[in-house]
């Protein structure tokens, strides 16, 4: 198994307020949030790396310093968010000058808030084009990607001006649809859905490593579905455990 992986992406840190709702505002019609206590934990491509960590493999992260935080208040009785705020500084380049060493794999977490700009994508495509590419970004034009597969959602499809379609596969996910490849649609495992959030990060740790154990696209996409449904079925920013692991690779088609 390759385990030595170049993660490029935007760090956040999710931000969670708990408490109750026992009244409305008087002031507006909305409810009152009665605080109880607060998590906090890493978010997009932090929980991008977190979930590789977990699956084994040694990560090297480049990624903004400046503060990215999203709030999330929720109701504990029914495990429900009501709200998020964000609290987001501009966010500096990507140098490419310091990406530096050989890695196994390459991933490219792309929220475009401004650390991987058309020229810096093109850079890292063009330098490991020879290695096992993925990106996930919320860009709409992808032309700046090549050799790569890239991994968008079905709202970020149906924005998707236009991609490198000679060098570039297109994988797209879809809730508890699964992901689609090639045409063809490749479902989920049946869970209840508690949280969607963080699935995307959870579901892109998973296609690489198992494209690092089979090299074989279609079956890595299968088990980046189940370690996704994992995610889905827990409330929060999620980061896969060894009975996770043990029970996707335990589970028989």
């Amino acid at each position: 198994m390759s385990n030595n992986i170049l993660l490029i992406g935007e760090h956040c840190i999710d931000v969670y307020h708990y408490g109750t709702c026992n009244r409305l505002n008087p002031e507006a019609p909305v409810p009152i949030l009665d605080e109880e206590y607060i998590t906090k934990v890493d978010g997009m491509a932090s929980n991008v790396k977190n979930n590789l960590l977990s699956l084994g493999f040694k990560i090297t992260h480049y990624k903004n310093d400046e503060i990215i935080e999203k709030h999330r208040l929720v109701d504990l009785n029914y495990k429900q968010q009501l709200l998020r705020y964000d609290r987001e500084n501009k966010i500096s380049k990507l140098d490419v000058e310091y990406i530096q060493g050989d890695y196994d794999i390459i991933i490219i977490s792309d929220y475009d808030k401004g650390l991987i700009t058309r020229d810096v994508a093109e850079y890292i495509c063009d330098k490991y084009k020879d290695k096992p590419i993925f990106v996930d970004s919320k860009k709409n034009d992808l032309t700046c990607y090549s050799n790569c597969f890239l991994k968008i959602n079905n709202n970020e499809y149906e924005n998707l001006l236009n991609y490198n379609k000679d060098s570039c596969e297109l994988i797209i996910t879809n809730g508890r649809s699964g992901a689609t490849y090639n045409s063809i649609n490749y479902p989920a495992p049946k869970v209840e859905v508690y949280d969607v959030c963080g699935a995307g990060d959870v579901f892109l740790a998973g296609i690489a490593y198992g494209f690092s154990k089979n090299k074989d696209i279609v079956k890595s996409i299968k088990l980046a579905n189940r370690f996704a449904s994992i995610s889905v079925s827990k409330f929060g920013t999620y980061v896969l455990d060894q009975n996770d692991i043990n029970k996707v690779e335990n589970h028989k088609e």
